[in-house]
């Protein structure tokens, strides 16, 4: 069984930043992707970025130049910062990752649960 747990989420001033983390947990071999996910009231869900084996990284023209996306392949935890705070930045960060289990040759999606972050003007 395995577990993503976010944090890092709160209340920021417009211009602020803030450091969320993805930990994974369980009987893991490897975490070969992540991805951070938004959902804000009365928006589609958002991918805002995401990073695969080998260091790429990919971002949602809103937020780049802005977040940076890492994942720590030691620790099973990946992290978004995120600077340069906006309102239009408030919603629900969720983060997913594709992870081989311990024993077994394929991947498996999970998902968190998510963290608030709100970014007030």
């Amino acid at each position: 069984q395995v577990q993503l747990a976010e944090s890092g989420g709160g209340l920021v001033q417009a211009g602020g930043s803030l450091r969320l983390s993805c930990a994974a947990s369980g009987t893991i071999d490897s975490v070969n992707h992540m991805a951070w996910f938004r959902d804000a009231p009365g928006k589609e869900r958002e991918l805002v970025a995401s990073i695969s084996a080998g260091d790429r990284r990919s971002y949602a023209d809103s937020v780049k130049g802005r977040f940076t996306i890492s994942l720590d392949n030691a620790k099973n935890t990946g992290n978004l910062q995120m600077n340069s705070l906006k309102p239009d930045d408030t919603g629900v960060y969720i983060c997913n990752a594709d992870i081989t289990l311990t024993g077994q040759p394929y991947l498996t999606r999970y998902w968190g649960q998510g963290t608030q972050v709100t970014v007030s003007s």
